[in-house]
């Protein structure tokens, strides 16, 4: 099955096509189960077994992990350039189920805001969870890009993250946007 990065644009939805390495089932528990940036060996995870993945699947994990660190990248670059409601157009039917457009743009603006100018933005790191019926979050496989970025008002560097959700088409889609402060 061939997966491509969509493009994203102020006209098309903000959509990446699923990839998911044959060799990484995602837990069945009641509660969220994180997993461990997919660039480290399962060996080197604690408690967890060891799983190693062949060459094909870990060449799959880097194109999605490459895909998806490139639609996130898009993503704060139209917070950046205070376009925060173009994401909530393209987002996952549970994300704007979950909040209106013009929440999601005016909360999003105003922790920008408080945080002042973007400074810089460090590389970012990628995880998967998986929640299950129950959670507090919507059912689904989500996968998170967060970066250490830096703001003018900010003496340390904040988390700044894009989620994704593993929609019932088997298409990516955004799931949610949010900064935090370090402690916060």
């Amino acid at each position: 099955m061939k997966h491509s990065l969509m493009v994203l644009s102020l006209l098309l939805p903000f959509t990446a096509m699923a990839q998911q390495p044959a060799a990484q089932p995602a837990p069945r528990a009641a509660a969220p189960q994180a997993t461990a940036p997919a660039t480290a060996p399962a060996a080197a995870r604690p408690g967890t077994p060891a799983q190693q993945l062949t060459p094909a699947q870990q060449a799959q994990l880097d194109k999605q992990n490459a895909e998806m660190s490139a639609a996130a990248l898009q993503a704060v670059r139209l917070v950046d350039g205070g376009q925060a409601a173009q994401l909530w157009d393209g987002a996952s039917a549970v994300a704007r189920k979950a909040v209106a457009r013009d929440a999601f743009a005016k909360q999003i603006a105003a922790d920008r805001s408080r945080l002042g100018a973007l400074v810089g933005r460090g590389q970012p790191s990628i995880s998967r969870v998986r929640f299950n019926a129950g959670a507090a979050v919507p059912e689904g496989l989500y996968l998170n890009v967060t970066y250490p970025t830096r703001f003018e008002k900010s003496a340390q560097p904040v988390r700044e993250l894009v989620s994704f959700r593993l929609d019932e088409d088997r298409v990516w889609r955004l799931a949610g946007y949010s900064v935090r402060a370090p402690g916060t």
